[in-house]
């Protein structure tokens, strides 16, 4: 098969699927991460031949995508912010969301000379390692409950050169917690999505991203809010700052419990203008 055609029987297979944007976009991820050859390369060598071994690895996936496999996990790499990063089952898959909490958290960080920050559920690394590349005096501690994300995170983090102390924890047990300092700011991406809504998800987000950094009991969704705000009041230090994602429809719920806890709280819409971040503020 000729690389034309391998691309032209890809994009057509996947359009019946997932439309042709989606199409596109996931066809010119495998092609550069798996066959090693951009859309430039394919227009202007269409007509060579693809080797073997290569044309049955992108059937493969063609067939893996075709059962709804994230294209991510497929090719085991990611983008975020400008990072190219590594991503397992173990791991979230990064998202543009994410990207404007990191955003604001680093815009924030111009007052400190040397900013202390702990990420709560790091998963693939993505926030503390954004944090280090671009403020370069920041002290990053980063912790999660899984060994398989934090391997993950360890090796992004050595990729890009981003010194950061990970540790296996388990931050809902509070028992945890006086092995960690105090820090200037603390950012989280945590589970907030009720079990009940498992059903509502696109069936390659609910089947095929870890469960433990998406979903929490539907009895208590602000479950690691209130943690979070509890933490805080003791390992905060004073005025610093707390950056956290939250589920849209408990945003202002959030910012209510810690305003109740006596922090000062504003809820923050995204790109798509849906709340989903709250910012937090240790009162003096």
């Amino acid at each position: 098969m000729h690389w034309k055609e391998l691309y032209s029987f890809f994009l057509n297979e996947l359009t019946l699927q997932y439309g042709i944007d989606e199409a596109v976009a996931i066809s010119r991820l495998c092609f550069e991460e798996i066959a090693g050859k951009d859309r430039f390369f394919i227009s202007s060598n269409g007509e060579e031949t693809v080797d073997p071994n290569t044309e049955t690895a992108m059937l493969q996936a063609l067939l893996q995508l075709k059962q709804e496999l994230p294209v991510q996990h497929i090719t085991g790499k990611a983008w975020f912010r400008n990072l190219h990063l590594n991503v397992s089952p173990h791991t979230l898959i990064p998202r543009p969301e994410t990207e404007e909490l990191v955003e604001r958290c680093i815009n924030s960080m111009e007052q400190y000379n040397q900013p202390t920050v702990l990420d709560i559920g790091t998963g693939s690394g993505c926030i503390p390692i954004s944090i280090k590349k671009e403020v370069a005096s920041a002290v990053v501690s980063a912790i999660d409950v899984s060994m398989g994300a934090l391997e993950v995170a360890k090796e992004n983090a050595a990729q890009h050169q981003t010194p950061i102390d990970f540790m296996l924890l388990d931050f809902l047990d509070e028992k945890n917690w006086p092995i960690l300092g105090t820090f200037d700011i603390i950012i989280s991406n945590p589970p907030y999505i009720p079990l009940a809504e498992k059903a509502l998800l696109d069936s390659n987000v609910a089947a095929h991203e870890p469960a433990l950094a998406l979903f929490v009991e539907n009895n208590n969704p602000l479950q690691f809010y209130e943690k979070i705000a509890q933490f805080s009041s003791t390992h905060l230090a004073e005025a610093g700052q707390i950056f956290m994602e939250t589920h849209w429809l408990y945003a202002y719920e959030v910012a209510a419990h810690f305003i109740a806890q006596g922090f000062d709280a504003s809820v923050v819409k995204d790109f798509f203008d849906k709340e989903r971040m709250v910012v937090a503020t240790r009162r003096p």
